[in-house]
């Protein structure tokens, strides 16, 4: 469902100042970005011979992972090329000090603000199509079930075949027309979930609101549900970031990205939420089985797991050396994990990366990163939050503006959270979500509902319940 914004006069940049987003890269640091991808050595490990693509979302420049899968006995084996940045990134220089500044790369509807400077991330650091690049190789052999047999991590060069993007990827599956590199994506991405159903992970899989221009001068507000071939192709990342955290908990040194198990509170009053909205739990099931045989179609039952969001908090980065953390499991994936596979767009999967490379190859872990491991939580956090204010002040500054002549109207709605006094709607068209006044709102059904609030400058919508004399 989508709507657009009409003149598209939306001030991102604006938001941008507000929200004290970095701007443009200092000359130094650009300086010195030209002057690495002129001057980059490539590993000697020659692995061009390897028909990897690229799978992104469309028009992509940052392209961090090149994928390849082929048959190996009764499983296959996994070639996954990681752009290796730290080939392009002295440490403590100009570059490393600006993407510790800003963290990861944010993205807005007009425009993305880097963690490297262009040259790299959408330049020569980039596994774009038909470019020679060095990479971080991590060859995963996984069994029949999708368990993993072995793994391997190196540096070598690869060379990407073809930039593919989400839809056309997904539309080649509905055809049955994927390409050899790719072609066993969808068998190894389902085994892989049938494992994470084993682990009994968390999937919240919500559709998500996003902004994106039509083509025309105008912006799109929607609900978007994630493709199949995504899931698969997500499925690849989070085996890899499995495998890395392994390695570095075997190795005595890494850094996870954790996520505490839930709280008996948490999950207590998700049963009560099941018991409200008819959603069966049976006795002895697990959290995440049971949000795994939802319907997200139904109002209801995306209703539920919104309140199951409350199961996963308390997400952070935890760096170790010598003793592994007393807890190291990211509980939505019911394993522990490591980020490896983003080192474009995220600082810690650098460290994670080097980290990977020294344990396997038995030599020391560089001394720029153990001397960063115990700073990088607080500066992936302050990262993470900005790019959670940045993601949430853009669909909110979209949704007034696009109701900013429409104060009285009725809409109707689904409710999918409420207390004693108010709860949160969702519009069926736009795809607006905001806070609704009313006593008692019926969670997982549909009402109508009045704007009374629709602030550009505060990016603020509220609503109330309709009464009769208002419909």
């Amino acid at each position: 469902m989508m709507h657009r914004v009409a003149g598209a006069p939306l001030a991102f940049a604006a938001l941008r100042s507000q929200l004290e987003v970095p701007g443009d890269f200092a000359p130094a640091v650009r300086a010195e970005a030209a002057q690495s991808a002129q001057t980059v050595e490539l590993p000697p490990e020659d692995a061009t011979d390897v028909p990897f693509v690229t799978i992104d979302p469309a028009g992509s420049r940052d392209l961090d992972q090149a994928l390849h899968i082929a048959a190996s006995g009764d499983g296959h084996l996994v070639s996954y090329a990681i752009a290796d940045v730290a080939a392009f990134v002295r440490p403590g220089g100009e570059i490393d000090s600006e993407a510790h500044r800003r963290g990861e790369t944010l993205y807005f509807p007009d425009t993305r603000v880097p963690l490297h400077p262009p040259e790299l991330s959408e330049g020569a650091a980039s596994l774009l199509p038909n470019q020679v690049r060095p990479a971080v190789l991590w060859r995963i052999e996984l069994s029949g079930d999708g368990s993993v047999r072995s793994v391997d991590v190196r540096r070598a060069k690869v060379r990407s075949t073809a930039q593919l993007d989400y839809d056309g990827v997904q539309a080649g599956l509905d055809r049955g027309t994927l390409p050899d590199p790719i072609a066993a994506l969808p068998d190894v991405g389902r085994a892989r979930l049938a494992l994470a159903r084993k682990r009994h992970a968390i999937n919240l899989a919500l559709p998500e609101q996003s902004v994106t221009g039509d083509g025309a001068g105008g912006w799109v507000l929607a609900l978007r549900t994630t493709l199949p071939v995504e899931q698969y192709n997500a499925e690849i990342s989070l085996l890899t970031g499995m495998c890395a955290a392994q390695v570095m908990l075997d190795g005595g040194i890494g850094i996870l990205r954790t996520v505490p198990p839930p709280d008996k509170g948490a999950v207590q009053s998700l049963r009560r939420a099941a018991r409200a909205l008819g959603i069966s739990w049976p006795d002895g099931a697990p959290a995440g089985d049971v949000l795994d045989s939802v319907d997200r179609s139904d109002p209801r039952h995306v209703a539920f797991i919104e309140h199951a969001v409350a199961l996963l908090r308390g997400s952070g980065y935890t760096p170790f050396n010598g003793a592994p953390p007393s807890q190291p499991l990211h509980s939505g994936i019911a394993a522990p994990y490591a980020h490896v596979t983003a080192p474009l767009r995220r600082l810690v999967d650098r460290y994670g990366s080097e980290i990977c490379l020294a344990l396997r190859a038995g030599i020391a872990v560089p001394d720029w990163v153990r001397v960063a491991l115990p700073e990088l939580p607080e500066e992936m956090q302050k990262a993470d939050h900005l790019a959670h204010e940045v993601d949430r002040a853009v669909v909110d500054a979209t949704e007034a503006w696009l109701l900013r002549d429409r104060v009285g109207d009725v809409f109707p709605a689904v409710v999918i959270d409420a207390d004693e006094r108010a709860g949160t709607v969702v519009l069926d068209s736009p795809a607006v979500r905001a806070r609704c006044a009313g006593a008692d709102l019926p969670v997982g059904e549909r009402i109508q509902v009045r704007l009374v609030t629709a602030d550009v400058d505060q990016r603020e919508v509220r609503f109330e319940r309709a009464d009769s004399s208002q419909l």
